[in-house]
């Protein structure tokens, strides 16, 4: 069954790519569209990168 987009979850831009990134000391994982993976990625030492989330596609 096809998965339809999902929210971002720092902009909740709908998005069929997210990627699963930690970017505070805490460590909770979030899902993030492209555009938020490139910003929170900029110079911080807390960002860890740790899968693609990807919508099927029919």
């Amino acid at each position: 069954m096809p998965r339809a987009p999902q929210p971002c979850d720092r902009c909740q831009a709908l998005a069929t790519v997210r990627y699963r990134v930690q970017v505070e000391a805490q460590g909770v994982w979030q899902l993030v569209c492209p555009g938020c993976q490139a910003q929170v990625s900029q110079d911080n030492p807390h960002y860890r990168y740790g899968g693609t989330w990807k919508a099927r596609q029919r």
